[in-house]
């Protein structure tokens, strides 16, 4: 309590250093850097987004990390700087510093990630089918785009640092893409077609009840906008009753005790008031970390499950391959931007584009705890790959083209 507000480590005192240049000192999103390149180097069956998440839910120790630390390691002045975090993790700084430090460490390739690891796009694709309640058929659509534009390649997929010749690859916002580029190819996502499919089957199940019942968009949207919108809300509410200050605060100096301890009382009376308020108290146990944030079962009676739902009303048969019926595409861009100048590879607006579209963006966006911009940016390069020969033909005014 008597420590002066200038000990501790030498890296403590570099955080007051506000022209310091050296950008890899250690914080703690950093330390989640360390983390995830570990888990990289392991191919552990965990993504970027789940380990953000396990942050947040509280089953990493992040936020007032030092309650953690044995007896007797008491951070003392500057030090309080780099364990002190009052903001969740971002995905694109934890990513970028990732790359960075591997690099800095002048790492070897990684281990290859193939199409047996968890990592794969055909892998992280079925997974997120699964947690979106979309049909299994679909997946056979995702390994198809996998397969077209080569982004399943172990060469594509394995992390070489220092190579900036490749585009490093977010595991998890490639898999969730590739699902939205496949949900663009079969219902178009326009605010038209795919309503007008989902009346068509509506129709057809109503008046057949022989073999599986035909996938209905409208059905499906509704069933998830309702369980999104609760969780959604839950998460809110979690995030805004959050306690950021620890139970035992700690203070640069003996000076400054008094007034910390009483912005922790203001705090805590604060929490009480919310709470009672809202009527929601916070739960004395945290659930067990899980990959799934939404379970489906097929043994739900009231047909909230769309796992087994066929695509027929969506496919027809064309010389002896499946295709959809619907033969027009939409592009979200005609020309991909600088991502080093931009920072983005395509600009997003939720007013830009149709309302169900930003819907499934929204969802998966969710479900990785990102910005729907950077799902959006994947979509877009996927759609670069995809249709290239077609993009380069078309008059640059025309945003749809023939499949």
């Amino acid at each position: 309590e008597n420590t002066s507000v200038f000990s501790g480590s030498v890296d403590g005192s570099l955080y007051l250093m506000k022209n310091h240049k050296e950008k890899l000192r250690m914080t703690m999103p950093m330390t989640l850097s360390f983390c995830y390149m570990a888990l990289l180097w392991l191919r552990e069956p965990m993504t970027l987004s789940d380990l953000l998440r396990f942050v947040v839910e509280g089953h990493i120790p992040y936020l007032n990390v030092f309650q953690h630390f044995p007896e007797k390691m008491r951070l003392c002045g500057l030090d309080l700087k780099i364990f002190c975090v009052e903001s969740w993790p971002v995905y694109e700084e934890v990513h970028t510093k990732m790359l960075e430090l591997a690099a800095f460490l002048d790492l070897p390739r990684f281990p290859d990630i193939t199409d047996s690891c968890f990592l794969h796009p055909d892998m992280l694709c079925m997974k997120y089918l699964m947690e979106a309640n979309l049909p299994d058929e679909l997946h056979n659509w995702t390994c198809r785009v996998v397969r077209k534009i080569c982004i399943g390649e172990t060469d594509f997929l394995t992390l070489v640092p220092g190579n900036k010749s490749t585009r490093k690859v977010k595991y998890d916002v490639l898999a969730v893409a590739v699902i939205v580029v496949v949900l663009k190819l079969l219902f178009l996502l326009d605010d038209h077609y795919e309503w007008s499919l989902s009346d068509f089957a509506e129709e057809r199940n109503k008046n057949n009840k022989e073999g599986g019942p035909y996938f209905e968009f409208k059905k499906w949207y509704k069933v998830i906008k309702c369980s999104l919108d609760m969780e959604q809300k839950k998460l809110d509410e979690e995030r805004a009753k959050y306690l950021w200050r620890c139970d035992k605060p700690l203070f640069y100096s003996a000076g400054k005790k008094s007034k910390v301890l009483k912005r922790r009382q203001m705090v805590v009376n604060l929490q009480n008031q919310f709470g009672k308020l809202s009527g929601s108290l916070r739960p004395a146990e945290i659930p067990n970390p899980s990959s799934f944030q939404f379970s489906w079962s097929e043994e739900n009676t009231d047909g909230s499950c769309f796992h087994g739902h066929s695509l027929k009303g969506v496919l027809q048969e064309k010389r002896g391959l499946l295709t959809a019926k619907n033969p027009d595409y939409w592009l979200c861009t005609l020309k991909l931007c600088n991502e080093q100048l931009c920072g983005h590879l395509a600009h997003y607006r939720e007013l830009d584009f149709p309302q169900s579209y930003h819907f499934v963006l929204r969802l998966f966006s969710f479900l990785l705890r990102i910005q729907p911009s950077y799902i959006h940016d994947e979509v877009c390069a996927i759609e670069e790959k995809l249709f290239h020969k077609k993009l380069h033909n078309k008059p640059k005014h025309n945003t749809h083209i023939r499949k």
